[in-house]
């Protein structure tokens, strides 16, 4: 883990960032817009809901900019063979990363066998062609359920545990991603979303464990990050009067 001096300089945060757009009001230039703004800042990916991902591969084609598709999103409360069809449908059209929503409802009935089914039909569906996502939701569970649905994931082959949507209570918290990155192997990914809006906020998620960021302001972070450097680059040693 990182501490708070000049290790965090370090690091490229633009590749942690998956730049989010997923409000229903997006429309094609909303689209284009992201896409652009995902190569010029050289963010991971680009994170949409499943209409626009053929659109992003078109914009997208030969750069190294990865698409993220959202599955079951934002409630978690699709039948399992409609989230696994909707699922392959955006892996064959171009996503390489699907982010699903854990079935909510069976994990507060503690029906963990339901969960794990639900989320590993959503692994299959994606195939080699995508990682899955589980986004937990975390503002809806105990910290106990929070480790269990980490270790459910897991079990059920995917590749990265989420905190939320952004369309239900609460967001990202550093104890979170903490719990989270201590929940699961470091084979799995931890994902921070909901709520990460400036560098300060994105580097303490990183610090906690996260290894990407999922938000709709990552130039803002990357701006932050460069101001940051800027006055370490810029500094005379001498202190300030």
């Amino acid at each position: 883990m990182m501490g708070q001096g000049d290790e965090q300089h370090s690091v490229d945060i633009a590749s942690y960032i998956d730049h989010t757009y997923l409000k229903p009001d997006a429309t094609s230039s909303v689209i284009d817009a992201l896409c652009n703004e995902a190569i010029g800042y050289r963010f991971y990916s680009v994170c949409v809901n499943g209409m626009w991902v053929d659109r992003c591969r078109t914009r997208l084609e030969g750069t190294p900019v990865h698409i993220s598709a959202v599955c079951g999103f934002p409630l978690g409360a699709m039948q399992a063979s409609v989230v696994a069809y909707e699922t392959a449908k955006a892996a064959a059209e171009g996503a390489n990363e699907i982010d699903m929503v854990l079935p909510v409802g069976a994990m507060l009935d503690g029906d963990l066998v339901a969960v794990e089914s639900y989320i590993a039909g959503v692994v299959h569906a994606a195939g080699s062609l995508a990682r899955v996502k589980v986004i937990l939701e975390t503002g809806l569970l105990t910290d106990e359920q929070k480790r269990a649905a980490c270790r459910i994931s897991e079990a059920a082959g995917a590749h990265y545990v989420k905190t939320s949507t952004g369309f239900g209570p609460g967001g990202a918290t550093v104890a979170d991603i903490r719990l989270m990155r201590e929940s699961v192997s470091t084979q799995i990914g931890v994902k921070a979303s909901g709520g990460v809006r400036d560098y300060s906020v994105a580097m303490a998620m990183i610090n906690a464990g996260a290894t990407r960021i999922g938000t709709s302001s990552g130039i803002a972070i990357v701006q932050g990050a460069a101001g940051i450097e800027g006055m370490a680059n810029n500094s005379t040693g001498l202190g300030s009067y």
